[in-house]
C-alpha cells in the first residue's frame, strides 16, 4: 500500500463470526487503517456507519434480514462518500455490485495481495476526488451543548463575542426557537420587562440590529427577519449538536454488545447541559428534558455494563454522572452495588457517606429510603 501515513476508518460487516475475524486479522496487518467498528449484525452496523465518520465499509452479500447489497443502497442514501467493497463467496452478484457503483468485489477466501489492491484502488480515487472542487453545500455546526460554538467546515470552532448580555440572550432565544416567528411584545416581556414600552421597543432593536452585525459572517446559514411585529431566526444547512443527538437517540438500537459502541459515540455528542455555562431561566425546561434523556441513557449504559461483567466502564459512568451532577442518588447507589459486586467493601461505604454528605450539605437530606435501606442490609451481611 502507498501513503501508510494516511488514517483510514474501516467497518466491516460478516454474520459469520470466523470471516469477521479473518478480515480483521488481514485489515489489521495493513498500514495506515484504523478499524472503527466489526459487526454481525447489519442493522446494528448500518446505525453506526451513519453516527460515525466511516471511510470504507466492507460488507458481506448474504446478511440476516437484509442483503449487502440493500445496506449499501441505505447507507450511500445517507452517505454518498463511502467507499463500499463487497465480500462475498458467490461471484453471481458482481453485475449488481458494480451497478451500485461499488469500488471492489472481493471473493472469499480474501488474500493479503488481493486486498491491498483494493485498498491501492481507494488512495487513488481520493486522490482523484481530492483534486475536484466542491459541489455539496457547507454546514454550519452549532454546539449548544454546555456553551456556544460555530464551526464551519475546514475552520477552526468560533465562540461568538457578543456586543451585550441581552444581545446574546436574544439571539439564544430566536435560537431556541427558530424558524418560528416570535412576538415582539413576548421578547420584550422576557427581556425588558421593567422598561417604559418606548425604550424597551428602542433596546430590542438595537439588540436585533447587533445580531444581524454579528452573524453577517454566516449569513448563508442564519437570518434574522422582521414581520409582523415579530422576528424570526431562519435557519439553512445548520446542525445543532441537540438536534442531531435527539434524532440519534430515536433511532437508537436496542443496546446489546453489538450496539454499545453506538451510544457510546452517541452520548459524546452531549458535552454538558444545554447552553450550561448561561443563566438564563427560559432555558431551564429545555435543560431539564434534555438532562432527563442524558442520564436515563447513561444509568442504562452502566447497568448494562454492570450486568455484562465490565464493572470498570459501568464505575466511569457513575463517576461521571456524580462529577457532573453530584445529587443524582442513582449513581451513587449504582457504584455502592458495583463495588458490593467487587468486594471493595471500603469503597461502597466511601460513596454511601459521600453521597450522605453532598445531599446534607446542598439539601439538608438523607438519601432515600431505598438507598439507605439498601446500605443497612449490606452493613449486616458484611458485619
Amino acid at each position: 500500500m502507498e501513503r501508510s501515513e494516511i488514517l483510514t476508518r474501516i467497518v466491516i460487516v460478516d454474520d459469520e463470526e470466523l470471516a469477521l475475524d479473518y478480515m480483521k486479522r488481514l485489515l489489521g496487518e495493513l498500514q495506515g487503517i484504523h478499524i472503527a467498528g466489526a459487526f454481525t449484525n447489519p442493522f446494528v452496523a448500518k446505525d453506526y456507519i451513519l453516527l460515525d465518520d466511516i471511510d470504507i465499509a466492507f460488507l458481506d452479500v448474504r446478511l440476516p434480514g437484509i442483503s449487502g447489497i440493500e445496506l449499501a443502497h441505505q447507507i450511500l442514501e445517507h452517505k454518498p462518500h463511502i467507499q463500499i467493497v463487497f465480500v462475498t463467496a458467490y461471484d453471481k452478484y458482481a453485475i449488481q455490485a458494480f451497478e451500485l457503483n461499488a469500488l471492489d468485489y472481493l471473493l472469499k477466501p480474501v488474500t493479503t495481495e488481493r486486498l491491498i489492491k483494493t485498498m491501492n484502488r481507494i488512495l487513488k480515487r481520493d486522490d482523484q476526488a481530492a483534486s475536484m472542487p466542491e459541489n455539496q453545500p457547507s454546514v454550519l455546526q452549532l454546539q449548544v451543548f454546555q456553551y456556544v460554538v460555530f464551526t464551519l467546515p475546514d475552520q477552526q470552532p468560533t465562540v461568538i463575542q457578543w456586543r451585550t448580555k441581552k444581545t446574546q440572550e436574544l439571539f439564544l432565544y430566536l435560537l431556541q426557537n427558530h424558524d418560528q416567528w416570535v412576538r415582539k411584545s413576548a421578547l420584550i416581556e422576557l427581556l425588558w420587562p421593567e422598561y417604559e414600552e418606548d425604550k424597551a421597543y428602542s433596546l430590542l432593536y438595537t439588540a436585533a440590529y447587533y445580531i444581524r452585525k454579528t452573524i453577517a459572517p454566516y449569513h448563508s446559514f442564519l437570518e434574522i427577519s422582521n414581520t409582523n411585529g415579530g422576528y424570526i431566526l431562519h435557519t439553512q444547512n445548520v446542525l445543532l449538536d441537540t438536534e442531531r443527538w435527539e434524532s440519534l437517540l430515536a433511532s437508537a438500537p436496542q443496546m446489546n454488545k453489538e450496539s454499545i459502541p453506538y451510544y457510546v459515540k452517541m452520548m459524546e455528542l452531549y458535552k454538558g447541559d444545554y447552553l450550561q455555562e448561561y443563566d438564563f431561566w427560559w432555558v431551564e425546561s429545555e435543560r431539564q428534558r434534555l438532562h432527563k434523556m442524558w442520564l436515563s441513557i447513561s444509568l442504562k449504559m452502566a447497568e448494562w455494563y454492570r450486568g455484562n461483567s465490565q464493572p470498570e466502564e459501568a464505575i466511569s459512568i457513575y463517576e461521571g454522572i456524580c462529577s457532573r451532577h453530584p445529587q443524582e442518588e442513582e449513581a451513587y447507589w449504582g457504584l455502592m452495588k458495583t463495588y458490593s459486586e467487587m468486594n471493595k467493601n471500603s469503597l461502597v461505604i466511601k460513596w454511601y457517606d459521600l453521597l450522605s454528605s453532598v445531599l446534607w450539605e446542598e439539601l439538608h437530606e438523607k438519601p432515600n429510603e431505598q438507598i439507605t435501606n439498601w446500605f443497612k442490609e449490606w452493613q449486616m451481611a458484611h458485619a
